[in-house]
C-alpha cells in the first residue's frame, strides 16, 4: 500500500471488502503451512479478518464501516504507530498476490474510502510454478523443508498406477451430446435481470498521481509564501488540473524541484485557480531548451576531458583497424593538399583518422576555438561517426575555397549536421553520396539564377532608356555678352534706395 501522508490512512476512514471466491480445505492448508511463514502470523489473521467481513455463503462487497473495527479486533493502537504497522502488512499481502488496496475519493464527504479486493490462495501445482515464490519461501524456512512441504501438499499416485501413458484416451462426454437448448426463444426479460443483479466490478480508476507527481509531492516542495500558494492546495482535489500539470511535467522531463519552480511564477494560473495550460507549456519549453544547452556543455567539456586523458595514455590502447574505400566514392583533393599527398592517401585520411586530425591538416597554426567546439558539438551531442565529420569538414572546406561567399558559422555547420541526421548518414558512402547531391543542387541554382539575371539584363536593353538625359548648366564664358550696362546700373541703384526709404519710414 503506498501511503504518503498517514491522515489519508487512519482508523476514521471507511473500507469495504470485496471477494469472488471462497476457502476450502487445500486454501486453508495453503494459508498456515505456506503463506503464513512469508508474511506472517498478523498478516494472515488481518487476510481472514477482511474475508470474513463478507459472509462466508456469499460473494461480493461488504458493508461499509469504518476501518477502526479493523484496529480493534487486531488489537493495533489507533496512532501512528498502529498505522504503520497495518500499512506494513497490507503491504506484505499485497506483495505475495493475496490482496490488492483501492482508494476511492467521496467528493460529497471530502473524504477517502478504501477498498480491499482479496485474491484466493494458489493452488499447490501453481505456487511451486512461480518461481518468485519459491525462492521466498526458501529463504524464510529453507530448502528441504520447501521440499517437504510440497510432498505433503501433492499425493503421489499408487504404485500399480501406471501413470502417464502413451495409450490414454480421453473419453468424456461433451455438454451438447447429452443437452439439448432451444436456442430459437431468446429470453430478453432474463438476460436483463441476470445483468441487473449480477456482481459487476467498477474499474479502477487510473489517477495522475500513480504515474506522475501527486499532491503530497508537489505540496511538500512549494513554497509556503507564495501567492500560487492558495491555487497549488487547489490541487489536492482537482484530478483533471493535477492530470494536466503531471502531463506537462512528463512531456518535458521535469522533475519535482523543476515542476514546482514554474508553478510559483506569474502568469500560470488564471484568476478563478484554473491552470493555464498554454502558459505552462511554454515556460516548461523554455526551462527544458535550457537544461537541454546546459547538458550539451556539459557534455562538450566532459568530451574534452576524455580526449585529453587518452591523449596523455596514447598508445596503450590497440589501434582501430584502417579500412578502405573504394574507387567510386572518392572526392577530389582540395588545392592546399595538392603538394602533399594524393588521391588515395586523402581519401584514406578522410576514411580512418579522427577529426581532430583532420582539422590540424588544415590549419598550419592552432585550429579555432570556434570551430573547434562547433566539430565537438556535433561529435558529442549528434553522435555523429568521425568519418561522416571528415566528409562534412571537406565539404565545408570546398565550399570556403570555391570562391563563394558563404561563411562558416554554427547555425549553418548545424543545419548540414542536421539534415545528415534526417536521411541517416551514418556511413563514409551516404557521406560521400550526401555532398554530391548537395553539389549537384547548388549547381543547378546557380545555372537558374544566372540565367535569370541574364534575361533581366537582356529585357532592360530592348527597351527604352531607363534615365532621362538630364541637361547641364553650362557656366558662361568671358566672351559672352552677360554684363549689366550703365543704365540698369542706376536703375538698380534707384531702385536700392527707393526700399530702403521705405524701410526708414516704416521704422
Amino acid at each position: 500500500m503506498r501511503i504518503t501522508n498517514l491522515h489519508h490512512f487512519s482508523e476514521h476512514h471507511s473500507f469495504c471488502v470485496y471477494r469472488d471466491f471462497g476457502l476450502g480445505t487445500v486454501d486453508g492448508t495453503m494459508l498456515s503451512q505456506v503463506y503464513q511463514p512469508m508474511v506472517g502470523a498478523f498478516a494472515i489473521s488481518l487476510y481472514h479478518l477482511l474475508f470474513q467481513q463478507v459472509p462466508l455463503e456469499k460473494v461480493g462487497y461488504s458493508s461499509i464501516e469504518q476501518q477502526r473495527r479493523l484496529f480493534l479486533t487486531l488489537g493495533l493502537e489507533p496512532s501512528e504507530k498502529g498505522r504503520k504497522f497495518l500499512v506494513e502488512l497490507t503491504s506484505k499481502l499485497e506483495a505475495v498476490g493475496l490482496m490488492q488496496t483501492s482508494r476511492i475519493y467521496l467528493p460529497e464527504n471530502d473524504d477517502y474510502l478504501y477498498e480491499y479486493e482479496l485474491q484466493a490462495p494458489l493452488s499447490p501445482a501453481d505456487f511451486f510454478k512461480t518461481q518468485h515464490l519459491t525462492l521466498l519461501l526458501r529463504d524464510k524456512i529453507g530448502k528441504f523443508a520447501v521440499l517437504s512441504l510440497q510432498e505433503q501438499l501433492w499425493n503421489k499416485e499408487n504404485g500399480d498406477f501406471p501413470g502417464r501413458s502413451m495409450n490414454k484416451e480421453n473419453i468424456s462426454v461433451p455438454f451438447y451430446e447429452i443437452f439439448e437448448l432451444n436456442a430459437h426463444s431468446i429470453d430478453y426479460e432474463l438476460e436483463q435481470a441476470i445483468a441487473e443483479v449480477s456482481i459487476s466490478r467498477q474499474p479502477g480508476l487510473r489517477l495522475a498521481e500513480e504515474d506522475g507527481f501527486n499532491y503530497a509531492d508537489i505540496i511538500l516542495r512549494f513554497p509556503r509564501d507564495s501567492a500560487n500558494r492558495s491555487y497549488v492546495e487547489g490541487l489536492r482535489y482537482n484530478t483533471e488540473q493535477l492530470g494536466a500539470v503531471n502531463y506537462v511535467a512528463r512531456k518535458y522531463e521535469l522533475s519535482v524541484q523543476d515542476l514546482c519552480r514554474l508553478l510559483d511564477e506569474d502568469g500560470v494560473f488564471g484568476p478563478d485557480g484554473s491552470i493555464l495550460q498554454d502558459e505552462l507549456q511554454h515556460k516548461a519549453n523554455l526551462f527544458f531548451r535550457q537544461g537541454k544547452k546546459r547538458k550539451e556543455e556539459r557534455q562538450v567539456q566532459g568530451g574534452k576531458v576524455i580526449s585529453l586523458r587518452q591523449q596523455e595514455h596514447g598508445g596503450t590502447n590497440e589501434p582501430p583497424l584502417e579500412h578502405a574505400v573504394q574507387m567510386e566514392f572518392y572526392v577530389e583533393v582540395p588545392p592546399q593538399f595538392m603538394e602533399k599527398c594524393d588521391i588515395h592517401q586523402y581519401n584514406m585520411m578522410l576514411r580512418n583518422e579522427p577529426y581532430t586530425r583532420l582539422l590540424k591538416t588544415f590549419f598550419p597554426g592552432a585550429i579555432p576555438d570556434n570551430l573547434l567546439d562547433i566539430f565537438e558539438n556535433i561529435d558529442h551531442n549528434y553522435k555523429l561517426p568521425s568519418e561522416v565529420i571528415n566528409v562534412l569538414i571537406h565539404y565545408l572546406m570546398a565550399l570556403l575555397t570555391s570562391g563563394g561567399e558563404q561563411r562558416i558559422n554554427r547555425n549553418f555547420v548545424n543545419a548540414i549536421a542536421s539534415n545528415m541526421l534526417m536521411k541517416q548518414v551514418n556511413t563514409y558512402e551516404k557521406a560521400v553520396h550526401y555532398i554530391r547531391e548537395q553539389a549537384k543542387v547548388k549547381v543547378k541554382n546557380e545555372t537558374a539564377a544566372a540565367g535569370a539575371s541574364g534575361g533581366r539584363t537582356r529585357a532592360y536593353s530592348r527597351n527604352a532608356k531607363l534615365k532621362p538625359d538630364i541637361p547641364i548648366v553650362q557656366s558662361a564664358g568671358a566672351d559672352q555678352d552677360g554684363g549689366v550696362s550703365e543704365e540698369e546700373f542706376a536703375e538698380l541703384i534707384k531702385m536700392a534706395e527707393m526700399m530702403q526709404a521705405s524701410k526708414n519710414n516704416g521704422i
